[in-house]
């Protein structure tokens, strides 16, 4: 009998752990938003966060927009190849930089942001826990969730979208290279394409999604460095889960933003 209902027992399990945490991330994020506006204010911890979250990342980043966008850009010329028959290699411009701006920009920024600086966040939060310095923290009166998870959470919701403005700017120039000096397509024919439908709105949209993925990336690692035990064991357990649900949160509800900016 007990093998029978083994299978409910674990997806039960499951859900009931599934919604502990969430419930603890979300009064996690609500103490946060609440502390916020209320000084002090950690100005050089901010600033030192922006530095830590966009400064460092900006190579990985640059990297993997321009050739994203070179990718994408050669996959459109050679997949479709009615491009070249009808004389169409401009439209390029107008794959990449819709695909570039509205989807490829915010999410493969999103992921790297959470593996680099996601994972650094959940590690230097797990070890102070297991350390008991945050416990010092709220021995000097400092409160640790306004000293430390403020400045992340900020500094992840300003930096992921100047990321992602970097990553679009950075991805269609990908795409031209190889459109006009490895396919011979037209340089101006490219840019006025691409200017002429590329609209504000695909921008807004994709920052708009990158400064929710901050927020995410930012609350989720905090949450798991935060709620660190197990010693040098549960530091490694936390960085890991911080990276595997920020990337899970990035790729879900990239979905539900996509499909409410849409309507």
């Amino acid at each position: 009998m007990k093998r029978i209902f083994k299978p409910l027992e674990i997806v039960g399990k499951t859900l009931i752990a599934f919604i502990t945490e969430f419930g603890c991330i979300s009064m996690l994020l609500y103490n946060s938003l609440r502390l916020m506006f209320i000084p002090p204010f950690e100005f050089r911890m901010i600033f030192a966060q922006m530095y830590e979250v966009g400064t460092k990342s900006f190579p990985v980043v640059f990297i993997t927009a321009i050739f994203s966008g070179m990718v994408l850009a050669l996959q459109t010329l050679t997949g479709f190849k009615f491009i070249a028959q009808v004389g169409a290699q401009s439209l390029v411009g107008t794959v990449v930089a819709l695909s570039i701006t509205r989807e490829l920009a915010p999410v493969l920024t999103g992921l790297i942001v959470a593996g680099r600086a996601g994972a650094a966040m959940a590690a230097e939060l797990g070890t102070m826990k297991v350390s008991e310095e945050i416990d010092a923290l709220e021995t000097l009166a400092t409160n640790p969730i306004k000293y430390l998870i403020i400045p992340r959470l900020i500094a992840g919701v300003v930096m992921l979208p100047t990321l992602t403005i970097l990553a679009d700017f950075v991805g269609i120039l990908g795409g031209f290279f190889v459109s006009v000096y490895i396919f011979d397509a037209s340089s101006v024919g490219y840019w006025n394409r691409t200017w002429d439908y590329l609209e504000i709105k695909d921008i807004t949209d994709g920052l708009i999604k990158a400064c929710f993925f901050g927020a995410s990336i930012s609350i989720v690692s905090c949450y798991k460095g935060f709620y660190t035990t197990g010693g040098a064991k549960g530091v490694g357990q936390a960085t890991t889960g911080a990276v595997v649900l920020s990337s899970m949160a990035i790729l879900v509800s990239d979905y539900f933003i996509s499909v409410i900016l849409a309507s």
